[in-house]
């Protein structure tokens, strides 16, 4: 701060203030003026530049303040946005927990695995019948050599050509039955029991063949009829149809299968029976004449 400087007084003979005891002489009045209005204007000069900081200050924080309001506001907006945003991701965090979400790839992913499993099935299936076909194969081999072994032709050759066929047949046979195919079928409780009566009753009915060839015959199509969808050519077996029904689908088919290739064997036999009566007749026939 600075303090304007006395003007000072003229003394004797026009000159300046008197000096003081034992002093020497003072500086000339002009001068004297000049610097203490060099100090005054310097005084000004401060004062004024305090007074400008002083408003640059005040309307800097006048302009800062509009600022500071701005920010608090974009801070709060923020915030809130924030807390906002992690209520839905709790929300839809607790909404997935609480059922099944699957998204485009998982059921992408999902449909290639069922279509491979749906070709895996059909192959499987496919696999199961050709094992299937194999084993009627094997079936109608055994069949047709044994046969030939009873045929009426092998009985009406000569004792060497018998005797080298019925080692072909032997051989054929032994061959066929080292093929070993087995489908196997799942069955429940009720279907396995169901399985063992129908089979208990086609076993009765062979174990009696040999002693009444024609009533085996006719109970043998009467069990037949009741596996076949077809019009029976015999009264239908109520008893066995019931157990049939309660079997698996492929036990089914192969009880069917067996009463087929019995009939065919009785009806065979009974062909190479006419035969040889047959035979018997002509030959006792051709004696009588020879006789006579």
């Amino acid at each position: 701060m600075c303090r304007a400087l006395p003007a000072p007084s003229a003394g004797r003979g026009g000159v300046g203030p008197s000096s003081p005891k034992g002093g020497g002489g003072s500086p000339p009045p002009l001068a004297a003026r000049r610097v203490s209005a060099l100090l005054q204007s310097a005084c000004l000069r401060g004062r004024s530049a305090g007074k400008r900081r002083a408003g640059k200050k005040q309307r800097a924080s006048w302009l800062s303040r509009p600022a500071m309001a701005q920010a608090k506001i974009s801070s709060s907006r923020s915030s809130s946005s924030v807390a906002e945003a992690g209520g839905q991701q709790q929300a839809s965090g607790g909404q997935l927990r609480g059922r099944f979400f699957r998204s485009t790839s998982m059921a992408d992913r999902s449909s290639r695995l069922l279509e491979c499993l749906d070709q895996l099935e059909r192959r499987v299936e496919a696999l199961r019948d050709t094992a299937s076909s194999m084993e009627q194969e094997k079936e109608s081999l055994l069949e047709m050599i044994h046969g030939i072994q009873n045929s009426q032709d092998m009985r009406s050759i000569s004792e060497g050509e018998r005797e080298e066929l019925s080692l072909t047949a032997k051989r054929l046979m032994g061959r066929t039955l080292t093929v070993e195919v087995s489908v196997e079928t799942i069955r429940n409780p009720q279907q396995q029991e169901s399985l063992l009566h129908a089979t208990r009753m086609i076993d009765e009915i062979v174990g009696k063949l040999l002693d009444d060839l024609e009533d085996s015959k006719s109970r043998l199509m009467s069990l037949y009829g009741a596996c076949t969808s077809e019009v029976p050519a015999a009264p239908v077996n109520q008893k066995f149809q019931s157990v049939v029904i309660g079997c698996a689908i492929e036990d089914q088919k192969k009880i069917k299968r067996r009463l087929e290739t019995l009939l065919r064997n009785i009806e065979n036999s009974e062909k190479s029976i006419m035969l040889l009566e047959h035979h018997k007749s002509t030959a006792r026939h051709l004696c009588n004449n020879g006789k006579d």
